[in-house]
């Protein structure tokens, strides 16, 4: 079967004309408060054997500022995505209980720095993660391709990355519903590109 691949990633002036990818609305998305909810999202979780994965932080404006990040993980099956708050300290043994399980695999992009500081803030070392980078590297890219980019090559969508709401303050206690869609869909998008790659024999299924 050919790949579905081009054989170039295609440039900024082509992604701006596509149609919008259609990403996770609102009510497929979960923000997980309490001890409650986090073991419920968690036996939600668990039914898979990947979920797209990010991470947001406060962004830093001067040099050798901390951002004290990160303030948001993100988890996402192809249907839902679970978003915690690092400040609902009672949600998040189910979020690290998740990223330390060697049985699910956690998917996403250019993830070294998002593992850095999750081990700089909470101590933990996530287990079973596959960064797409790497995944698009074997089939021969040699540049680093992003979220962005990989949608627009497999789907021929243009994913939103506003650039205002990257940069937005993820340390809020309360969360504005574009920042919300914003790390839904991150978690989202990579989840969908790791499927594409695996029904299109590109990537082996994780175990």
């Amino acid at each position: 079967m050919p790949s579905p691949l081009p054989l170039t990633p295609p440039d900024k002036t082509h992604i701006a004309t596509l149609p919008p990818f259609a990403g996770l609305t609102l009510d497929h998305i979960t923000v997980v408060r309490c001890r409650d909810s986090a073991e419920a999202a968690l036996q939600e979780m668990q039914q898979h054997q990947a979920l797209g994965f990010d991470t947001e932080s406060r962004p830093t404006f001067h040099k050798g500022q901390n951002s004290e990040g990160p303030h948001v993980l993100q988890f996402s099956s192809l249907d839902r995505a679970w978003l915690f708050q690092s400040h609902y300290h009672d949600s998040l043994p189910a979020a690290f209980e998740l990223l330390q399980s060697p049985h699910i695999a956690k998917v996403g992009f250019g993830l070294k720095s998002d593992l850095g500081h999750l081990g700089s803030r909470f101590g933990i070392v996530p287990q079973h993660i596959i960064d797409l980078d790497r995944s698009f590297r074997a089939q021969g890219y040699r540049q680093q391709i992003g979220a962005k980019t990989a949608i627009a090559m497999l789907f021929g969508q243009k994913l939103a990355k506003s650039k205002h709401i990257s940069t937005s303050n993820w340390a809020s206690k309360e969360l504005a519903e574009r920042q919300l869609l914003y790390a839904a869909n991150d978690a989202y998008a990579a989840i969908c590109v790791h499927q594409a790659l695996l029904d299109a024999g590109l990537v082996h299924a994780p175990v």
